[in-house]
């Protein structure tokens, strides 16, 4: 039977029409529940004389865009049979957007001769007056959102102003986010401290992310590193629209050892041309990377083409300059790299000097057990969470079973850290250190050799052709 102009107000045949209905949040099921629309629909049709076919349910879904599925389930019908006519409680249940509301009427409705019915509003689209106030009711719809979209912006900017985390989907990394407040994960924020020490230490973004997949589990990657390196919530501060604020919440890493890290991370990394990706941080070639100083003005040096320079004589960090006239000599990566390496033979033969130094690294200890027990803990019950979620809820199990998968990975790490985390004596974790670094320095990669130079070197003070080490004693 072919739809005509008019029809749902013909006598004779049954008009044939399908109810849409739709809730975004827990608050709207009291005021629009899904059965509350559709017992109106159902009544409004029966009063009518039309044939309700079927009633399309979105629940959980935003009226702000058009991805719903029982949205596109019905607007496929309505191109594949002929209905008379949509039916809706009220507009906003169709779309909160003007330009949506326009669009699904008439290029998905009208253009398949489907008229639209809006009960609350007591218009439909067969007559020219329920045209022209599909348009004027779209406006008002659209600028209900757009007021509600600014009430909730105002209300986030106002909670980062007072130092407050807006919340969301992403929790940083080394917190846990409860009743509007962050708090310390001290497991994972150990691991958060780990991550910037292995980095001053002069460990490239590679290998920390690498180190901390085989001892963690999860997923890690370089991306995730830099993005832990690069988050001021871990000085204290909250961010939000660009804008940062000072935090309520306790810091994880010092404004220092931050600071430091941001400054090599900016340093490092260098653009070799349009698409090319930055190089990582303590390139090969500058194997004395951060430790270099000027002994005429106090400025760092940093590897440059070949050559380390002083800031203030290269000048190519306006913030790292403390005396634009400074002169001091250029020295070839080559050159000075075999004066420190020299030096570093020759303390070889000092056992006294190299004991001392040993000393006075940190002593190995065991891993937190109870940060790590609290975490087990947790992660027990995020495992309960998990199965009760799938008893009461649509959400596929691919999906519960990947976050499961995950956890239990991260467990059994945990699990073998406390099988294997017995302190070791200060003494006997010195000589391990002691003979690993003369065993294996001279053959050792570019970038352990840098660390194992770091254990030793406080710094390097250059002053024309002198050069003056202090060690770590």
């Amino acid at each position: 039977m072919a739809y005509q102009k008019g029809f749902l107000h013909q006598a004779g045949a049954q008009p044939q029409v399908v109810g849409y209905v739709r809730v975004s949040t827990d608050h709207q099921l009291e005021n629009y529940s899904i059965d509350e629309q559709a017992q109106r629909i159902s009544a409004y049709c029966q009063a009518k004389g039309w044939a309700l076919l079927q009633i399309y349910t979105d629940g959980g879904f935003s009226g702000g865009n058009t991805e719903r599925p029982a949205l596109q389930r019905m607007l496929s019908a309505v191109k594949a049979s002929p209905i008379n006519a949509v039916v809706v409680y009220k507009l906003d249940r169709l779309s909160r957007s003007q330009k949506d509301t326009l669009m699904l009427i008439e290029d998905e409705l009208l253009s398949y001769d489907t008229d639209f019915i809006s009960i609350c509003e007591n218009f439909d689209t067969s007559t020219p007056f329920g045209r022209a106030m599909i348009g004027i009711l779209s406006v008002f719809a659209q600028l209900e959102k757009d007021q509600i979209t600014e009430r909730f912006t105002m209300g986030r900017i106002g909670r980062s102003k007072a130092g407050y985390y807006h919340g969301g989907g992403f929790i940083p990394f080394g917190y846990t986010y409860a009743d509007g407040l962050l708090a310390v994960d001290e497991y994972r924020a150990a691991i958060v401290r780990a991550i910037f020490k292995g980095f001053l230490d002069g460990k490239s973004i590679n290998s920390i992310w690498h180190e901390m997949q085989a001892a963690h589990g999860g997923k890690w990657s370089a991306a995730k590193v830099r993005k832990i390196l690069t988050n001021t919530n871990y000085i204290g501060k909250v961010k939000f629209r660009g804008v940062t604020y000072d935090g309520v919440h306790q810091p994880i890493v010092s404004q220092e050892d931050f600071t430091l890290a941001n400054q090599l991370l900016a340093s490092s990394a260098r653009n070799t041309g349009a698409g090319t990706a930055p190089k990582a941080p303590f390139r090969a070639e500058t194997l004395l990377s951060g430790l270099v100083y000027c002994g005429r003005c106090g400025a760092r040096y940093a590897g440059a083409h070949g050559f380390y320079k002083c800031y203030s004589r290269s000048k190519t960090s306006k913030r790292q300059v403390l005396d634009p006239a400074c002169k001091n000599d250029n020295w070839r990566y080559e050159d000075l790299d075999h004066v420190v390496l020299d030096a570093v033979a020759a303390l070889l033969n000092q056992p006294p000097l190299l004991a001392s130094i040993w000393d006075a690294q940190p002593d190995e200890v065991a891993p937190d057990r109870n940060a790590i027990q609290k975490r087990l803990r947790e992660i027990d019950a995020q495992l309960e969470k998990l199965v009760e979620l799938y008893q009461v809820s649509a959400i596929p199990l691919d999906r519960l079973t990947r976050r499961a998968t995950a956890l239990d990975t991260e467990a059994d790490a945990l699990r073998q850290q406390l099988a294997e985390g017995s302190p070791i004596p200060p003494g006997k974790a010195t000589a391990t250190a002691g003979d690993r670094f003369l065993a294996g320095f001279r053959g050792a990669p570019a970038e352990a050799k840098r660390l194992l130079i770091r254990m030793l070197i406080q710094k390097i003070v250059l002053d024309g052709n002198s050069v003056r080490i202090e060690w770590r004693v």
